[in-house]
């Protein structure tokens, strides 16, 4: 079956997530495995990821509201904004990702993000990242470490 395991099988530890012994840091096989963490935790925030449609909202005390918003669906794959919602006059959304959601490999991968950014550390992460796969390793890493940081905060798209 790959490196992926099927959708009932995903636990809410994705340091379970299985790395080819082949894969170097930075390498295309390692960026796979980013994604198969990235959907693990988008399970553990919002649920069933086949399941989601239109727009989502977490309110947590002390913390930004945070934003998944489905814009486009397919069989296998889900497109959608993914984005805090900053208590500012007019409303800042940050870092204003577009994540694609691949149902049927269980990978969720971080396709684009702002186009500009004014805060400092978004902007120097942008900047580091020339190439194709690097834009893609930062992007990507961002969206790791920003959906642990929600569900630390208490984030979740659940019912509840």
């Amino acid at each position: 079956m790959g490196y992926s395991r099927g959708v009932n099988d995903v636990t809410d530890n994705d340091t379970l997530a299985l790395v080819s012994w082949r894969s170097r840091p930075r390498s295309f096989v390692a960026l796979m495995s980013l994604y198969e963490s990235n959907f693990v935790r988008l399970v553990r925030l919002a649920g069933r990821l086949s399941e989601l449609h239109g727009e989502y909202r977490s309110c947590v005390t002390g913390d930004c509201d945070l934003r998944l918003t489905v814009t486009d669906r397919a069989a296998y794959t889900i497109t959608c904004e993914f984005t805090y919602l900053l208590a500012e006059a007019p409303r800042v959304t940050y870092p204003d990702l577009t994540l694609r959601i691949y149902l049927d490999a269980n990978l969720a991968e971080a396709q684009g993000w702002a186009a500009q950014h004014d805060h400092p550390a978004l902007r120097e992460l942008r900047a580091a990242a020339e190439r194709e796969l690097d834009q893609r390793w930062a992007r990507n890493m961002m969206l790791n470490k920003w959906l642990e940081y929600c569900m630390d905060r208490g984030h979740s798209f659940r019912l509840r």
